[in-house]
């Protein structure tokens, strides 16, 4: 995966980076990916995020350049589908959010999303699919 910390308005290029150079050295590295594209995201978004971008893999990937590998956190963890563009995603989380409230957990600063559809696969955005994942103590 990639990690960086990106303004808000540049996640779109960041995310077409950090996918490219992950499949570009998975292939060259003879890795099959194993899933779909993900996004893990560490603290509250404001204006930049500190976000790691790229793809579950079947195999050992050896860090080039700026990919490295990581593993995803191990928690108890709600989830949810959110269908529809990715402006309305802070829907999903602010419902998200609620049932954690409701259930006594506490949300941890990191949470991840994994894009099983977008703009590349699918050109209506109100088909656009994502699961969200966020990790709860």
């Amino acid at each position: 995966m990639l990690r960086e910390s990106v303004p808000m308005a540049a996640l779109t290029d960041f995310f077409g980076r950090a996918f490219a150079a992950v499949a570009a050295e998975a292939e060259a590295q003879n890795v099959q990916l194993a899933g779909p594209p993900f996004a893990l995201y560490r603290g509250a978004p404001t204006r930049t995020v500190d976000v790691e971008a790229g793809f579950p893999i079947a195999g050992n990937l050896a860090g080039a350049g700026n990919v490295v590998t990581s593993n995803l956190p191990e928690a108890d963890a709600f989830e949810a589908l959110h269908t529809g563009p990715y402006e309305t995603l802070n829907r999903t989380y602010a419902a998200l959010q609620e049932q954690i409230k409701v259930a006594g957990r506490t949300p941890l600063d990191t949470m991840w999303e994994y894009y099983l559809n977008g703009p590349s696969t699918e050109v209506d955005p109100l088909k656009w699919q994502t699961r969200i994942v966020w990790p709860v103590a």
